[in-house]
């Protein structure tokens, strides 16, 4: 069975936990890099995982390896602040490659 995960700060992924996602506490980019490559590694079964954008604004070096496979689905989700736009910017651009022009609009 394939499993969801999220990569946050704590006040972020505690919510996700109560759900039954794996939640993996980051406070810093360095712990949500050693996260994120935990979770990809070799036969990892995990199909989603979601990224606070702050952080993964830091590691986007590595989000980046994983654009184009079909598992995992590596989403930005807002963290506590509020969103800093990069998950909607990473959804068009997805879309745009899949369908060849934009098609949510900006």
């Amino acid at each position: 069975m394939l499993k969801i995960a999220v990569i946050g700060g704590n006040d972020t992924v505690i919510g996700f936990k109560a759900v039954g996602l794996e939640a993996c506490p980051a406070a810093n980019a360095a712990e949500a890099l050693q996260a994120l490559r935990s979770l990809t590694k070799e036969g990892s079964e995990y199909a989603i995982i979601y990224i606070e954008e702050k952080l993964a604004q830091e590691i986007s070096h590595e989000i980046d390896k994983h654009k184009d496979s079909p598992t995992p689905a590596i989403i930005l989700i807002p963290g506590r602040e509020g969103s800093l736009g990069l998950g909607k910017n990473a959804l068009n651009e997805a879309v745009e490659r899949a369908v060849g022009m934009n098609i949510l609009g900006d």
